[in-house]
């Protein structure tokens, strides 16, 4: 079977073909490139069907002829993983390459954009397929230049060419610990492929001494996944390596959903690609837990602190990264790639939506007609709807529980990754709880019937991304249970967790309620004394880029002194 070969190739003819030719023939470069991103989608579909059912497909183009293992190897891996991420990435590529047609109509770059549009779609379908650490190295590096030269597409433009090189930067301080972490696993292991690489570290699970002389040892295993979680941390904009994703936003529209919706995805893949291996050592899936936590709450707090439109989908991705992150530190591999594929679709089409939104903006008059934009009394919810939201919230996790624990006959008290599943879906099921809240205008008992059905729906979504999704991205007896397993927090820390986020979700109904009938607490009072300083905080995104430039100004002149010197 050679389609998962096609799927690459088109993509790649087409920014090659396009970039030779595209300014002698620009009335076809749109169609080109929309032609070959939709062969490579379909053919996509038909190998996720092929794989599901036949088994993992493995092509080996070229290798390096050595009598130990090779570590230079050129090839393709099509897994069920691959397979799901490809037919993501090229439905998505169709969608940015049909609505850059008529958005980037008449711009002077036209086909260069089309020709890297091209070429990055290659390159992460490349990357998802890759068969072994090194060449997922290799490809991790050309996605980077890849988006310099696509976020560096406004070249006339300052504001995009440095954010261009400081995304760029930064991305390469996570790539410096990438390449440690792979020198240590080749050193220590001897392999780069996957399968022996799992293999070789589960037999031999080497512990080194980080300060020579001192009895601080640590195991070789959660040193390398530290390393290479680095590298997915600044690929996937994770605190504090977080810094270069806002500023990205000076690219065109199509550039951002591109990004949003498929390269920032990169280190979820990476973590799933490596989830045996992350399953050897639990700590390093406590700190890749505790780093998605903290870029959950900055991302989403910054978030809401910010007035432009695309800066604020920006932070809203980086908090949704941190879910996926914190979820694969949970053990719940599965889920973060169920949660990257649904961001990866509702992100591109917030993006695109954003273009359409500010271009209209562009087209609005200074000052509007007061007929047209007659600002309306606010109106305020019901306390049917208030009840509703609250009932549904409380009762959410008896239901839940009462479907696993009946229907799909699974224990609660010995499966901590049930747990997890259950919680999350329970604190998803609030937080569309609160927005439905926030429908001001509709009736109250419109919003009630809309919670009850939201309720049921991510129910049945939750149980099926745990049942279903689960067992087929990770079909091996055992496999996903033991992920876990190793990502299982001591019972106590466990529990306070899960109570401090219950709290807080209660807490937050219960200051709705107050606040609708117009009553002060002591709570509502402390958070308004500290609301500015907390939005001056966050406007300016938590002084984390102030201290960067400080530090590289120290740095420099630190230089300088030195060169002056000798």
């Amino acid at each position: 079977m050679t389609v998962p070969i096609l799927i690459l190739l088109f993509p790649l003819l087409a920014g090659i073909f396009i970039w030779i030719f595209g300014n002698r023939m620009l009335a076809h470069v749109a169609k080109v490139g929309v032609i070959a991103t939709c062969i490579s989608f379909l053919l996509s579909a038909w190998t996720l069907y092929y794989v599901s059912v036949e088994g993992t497909v493995e092509f080996v183009f070229w290798t390096s002829n050595s009598e130990s293992s090779a570590i230079l190897k050129v090839g393709m891996l099509v897994d069920r993983l691959t397979a799901v991420m490809m037919l993501l990435i090229t439905s998505v590529s169709v969608v940015i390459h049909v609505y850059s047609v008529r958005y980037l109509e008449g711009d002077q770059g036209y086909a260069r954009f089309f020709a890297l549009l091209s070429f990055m779609t290659f390159v992460i379908l490349a990357l998802v397929s890759s068969p072994n650490l090194f060449m997922l190295f290799m490809l991790w590096q050309l996605l980077s230049l890849a988006l310099y030269l696509i976020l560096n597409f406004n070249y006339s433009h300052p504001d995009a060419c440095r954010n261009a090189f400081k995304t760029f930067f930064v991305h390469r301080v996570g790539d410096v610990s990438f390449l440690f972490g792979l020198f240590l696993a080749y050193k220590y292991f001897g392999t780069l492929e996957f399968t022996d690489l799992f293999k070789a570290a589960a037999e031999n699970p080497h512990m080194v001494s980080l300060l020579p002389g001192i009895h601080f040892e640590i195991s070789i295993i959660s040193l390398i996944g530290v390393l290479i979680f680095v590298g997915a941390m600044a690929k996937s904009s994770q605190f504090p390596l977080h810094v270069w994703l806002p500023d990205t936003m000076d690219s065109p529209t199509p550039v951002s959903a591109l990004m949003h919706a498929g390269i920032i995805n990169a280190g979820g893949f990476l973590l799933n690609r490596l989830a045996p291996f992350y399953a050897l050592s639990s700590a390093t899936l406590h700190i890749v837990f505790l780093i998605g936590v903290l870029t959950v709450l900055l991302g989403a707090s910054m978030m809401l602190a910010q007035n432009d439109i695309k800066k604020t989908l920006g932070f809203s991705t980086m908090g949704q990264m941190g879910y996926m992150i914190m979820e694969c530190g949970l053990g719940a591999f599965a889920l973060a790639i169920f949660h990257l594929i649904a961001h990866g679709l509702f992100k591109a089409s917030l993006f695109l939506g954003a273009g359409t939104g500010i271009h209209a903006s562009r087209e609005e008059p200074k000052i509007p007609h007061s007929a047209e934009h007659e600002i309306k009394e606010e109106k305020s919810s019901g306390q049917l709807t208030w009840v509703t939201g609250l009932v549904v919230t409380l009762v959410m996790p008896l239901v839940i529980l009462m479907i696993a624990h009946g229907m799909l006959e699974i224990h609660l008290k010995d499966a901590h990754g049930a747990v997890i599943f259950l919680f999350f879906s329970w604190v998803t099921a609030s937080q569309v709880m609160f927005s439905l809240y926030r429908l001001q205008a509709v009736d109250s008992w419109k919003v009630a019937c809309t919670m009850i059905a939201a309720l049921f729906f991510i129910v049945f979504i939750y149980l099926w991304a745990g049942e279903e999704f689960t067992h087929y991205l990770y079909p091996g007896p055992g496999v996903a249970e033991s992920y876990f397993v190793a990502a299982a927090f001591n019972p106590i820390v466990f529990d306070m967790i899960i109570l401090t986020a219950t709290t807080l979700i209660l807490l937050g109904w219960f200051i709705l309620y107050t606040n609708a009938k117009g009553q002060k607490i002591f709570i509502s009072n402390w958070l308004v004394s500290v609301r500015k300083k907390l939005y001056i905080f966050l406007i300016n995104r938590c002084y984390v880029d102030l201290i960067y430039v400080r530090w590289s100004n120290s740095i420099l002149r630190l230089a300088q002194k030195v060169a002056h010197r000798f």
